[in-house]
C-alpha cells in the first residue's frame, strides 16, 4: 500500500486517469494539477493549483509521457491554463522526492541537478517500452489504413529503427503481408532484422532504400528522413513519424512536396489510452512501492 505518500500529478491525457485510479486503490494521497475540466471522484484525490500544494510533503511528482517542454510548460488535455513546474517548487520538496516522467529533457535534468530530486525516465525502461509497443503498432496500422488507398498486404513498408517499438511494428506489418524493410545503423539490429525475415539496410543507404517505399514509419528521434531523401520518394508515399518531437522526418519539406506526413509521438494515448494508462499505472505503482520501502 501507498498509505501516507503524497504524489503530485501534473498534466497529461486520458492515460493519467488510469494512473490516478491505481494510486487511489493503493491509498496514496494524490494532488492533481491541470485537471479542472474533468470530474475526479477517487478517494484521496484532489485538484489543486501549483502554488497551493504543500511541496514540503511531496514524495513523488508524476509528469506526462511528454515530460516538460523546452519552455518549461507542461501539456494537459484537461486544462486551458498554462502549467509550469519550476525549480522553486522542487527546492521545497524532501530529499527523497522522485520525479517520474515519460521522457526527459535538458531543462528537467538541469532543474533536478539544482535540487535533491531524482528523475526516473519511464520510456527508458524495457518493460514500459515493450508493453507500449503493442498499442503503438495497432495505432500505426490504423493510421496507415486511414491515410493510404492500397492494402497493407504487398505494400512496401520501411521501418526506421529496430528498437523495442520498431521491432513490434515491423513484425506486425510483416504478419499483415507487407514487404517490410528495416533501416538502422547498428550491425546487430540489422542482423536481427535479417533473422526475422525482414530486409535490412544501413541508414547510410536510406535514400536508395526509400525510393520504392509506399509507407515509411520512423521511430528514430533524430533527423534521418531529410529533404534529399524525400525528393527521391514516390509521390503517393505516406510518412508516419512516431519519434519524440521534433521527430525524424523533415515534415515541412514533405508538405512542400505534397507528401502525406504525420508526427504522432503519443500514439498509444490517442488510440488506446486505457491500455496505455494501465501499463504506466502498474509500473509506476511498483516503483512507488519500492520507493517507500527504501525510505
Amino acid at each position: 500500500m501507498l498509505t501516507g505518500i503524497h504524489v503530485v500529478m501534473i498534466g497529461g491525457d486520458a492515460r493519467q486517469i488510469e494512473i490516478v485510479r491505481k494510486l487511489s486503490t493503493l491509498d496514496a494521497r494524490v494532488s492533481l494539477v491541470g485537471f479542472e475540466q474533468i470530474d475526479v471522484g477517487f478517494i484521496g484525490v484532489s485538484k489543486q493549483e501549483m502554488e497551493d500544494i504543500d511541496w514540503k510533503t511531496v514524495e513523488a511528482i508524476l509528469l506526462p509521457v511528454g515530460g516538460i517542454g523546452s519552455d518549461g510548460f507542461i501539456n494537459s488535455v484537461f486544462s486551458s491554463e498554462k502549467i509550469k513546474l519550476e525549480t522553486k517548487h522542487l527546492k521545497q520538496t524532501p530529499d527523497n522526492c522522485t520525479i517520474y516522467t515519460g521522457i526527459t529533457s535538458s531543462r528537467l535534468d538541469k532543474m533536478a541537478s539544482q535540487t535533491k530530486c531524482h528523475v526516473v525516465v519511464l520510456m527508458n525502461r524495457n518493460d514500459v517500452a515493450i508493453y507500449n509497443s503493442i498499442p503503438t503498432a495497432e495505432g500505426a496500422v490504423m493510421l496507415v489504413i486511414q491515410h493510404t488507398d492500397s492494402t497493407i498486404h504487398q505494400a512496401n513498408i520501411a521501418v526506421l529503427g529496430l528498437g523495442r517499438i520498431g521491432m513490434t511494428i515491423a513484425r506486425t506489418f510483416k504478419e499483415l503481408g507487407a514487404h517490410v524493410s528495416i533501416g538502422d545503423r547498428d550491425s546487430a539490429s540489422l542482423a536481427r532484422a535479417f533473422e526475422l525475415g525482414l530486409k535490412p539496410f544501413h541508414l547510410d543507404e536510406i535514400k536508395q532504400a526509400l525510393e520504392q517505399a509506399d509507407v515509411v514509419i520512423n521511430t528514430i528521434p533524430a533527423k534521418v528522413v531529410t529533404s534529399s531523401v524525400l525528393t527521391e520518394m514516390k509521390q503517393h508515399a505516406f510518412l508516419l513519424d512516431l519519434a519524440s518531437k521534433p521527430g525524424g522526418i523533415d515534415h515541412d519539406y514533405a508538405e512542400k512536396r505534397g507528401l502525406k506526413s504525420m508526427l504522432v509521438p503519443g500514439l498509444p494515448g490517442m488510440v488506446a489510452p486505457k491500455t496505455a494508462g494501465k501499463i504506466l499505472a502498474n509500473v509506476l505503482s511498483d516503483l512507488l512501492l519500492e520507493q517507500t520501502r527504501t525510505q
